[in-house]
């Protein structure tokens, strides 16, 4: 009871300085934009998955390629694998078969982890230049609209078809940017080590 009545007093001592700055705050206009459909939907987008495909079907072509002349050679090694009574000779130089085996296909994995990387990297490059391209437009549309907040359409649970502007961005967008680069910027290089100091006398 105490509580309360201390929570009620500190409600009624607002002061009118306090009251004036609150009604002067600008009431919410909300606008939202789907940036998913305006991703995939973009002719930037499209554009990207067309120069990227010939890239991404050459990776699936080389992993069946390379899975299936894996697989038979490991069958084949499986299939001459040296009896107990072998010679050494022999159980060695099946060992030395497995070894090389062993080594081509840890470079096979590293050969499609870095295609596939190289094909991520070229993605999310693509992402970023188109959403960086739309934030002008967003926010040339809001102020046409009267708007101060702009929000993901997927984080909304419910929302009026009125302040979804995803169609007009992505006309917009697709005059002011029909295409972007598929080619990622290098990476910074690291800084050149600087020099050991000889030790002093």
């Amino acid at each position: 009871m105490k509580k309360m009545l201390i929570a009620l007093a500190l409600a009624g001592a607002a002061t009118p300085a306090t009251m004036a700055a609150a009604q002067q705050l600008p009431p919410a206009v909300i606008v939202t934009v789907d940036r998913q459909t305006m991703i995939a939907d973009s002719a930037a987008a499209k554009a990207a998955q067309t120069e990227l495909k010939p890239k991404a079907d050459a990776l699936q072509a080389r992993l069946g390629q390379l899975r299936t002349s894996l697989q038979a050679e490991e069958k084949t090694l499986r299939d001459t694998a040296p009896q107990q009574n072998a010679a050494p000779a022999a159980v060695q130089a099946w060992q030395t078969k497995v070894r090389d085996f062993e080594t081509r296909r840890g470079q096979a994995d590293q050969e499609i982890q870095r295609r596939q990387q190289e094909i991520q990297l070229a993605e999310q490059w693509v992402v970023k230049q188109i959403n960086d391209g739309a934030q002008p437009i967003i926010s040339a549309i809001m102020r046409e609209r009267g708007a101060n907040i702009a929000v993901d359409e997927q984080v909304t649970i419910q929302h009026s078809a009125a302040v979804d502007i995803t169609k007009d961005v992505i006309a917009r967008l697709d005059k002011a940017l029909p295409r972007v680069s598929t080619t990622p910027p290098a990476p910074p290089a690291a800084p050149a080590a600087a020099p050991a100091t000889p030790p002093r006398d």
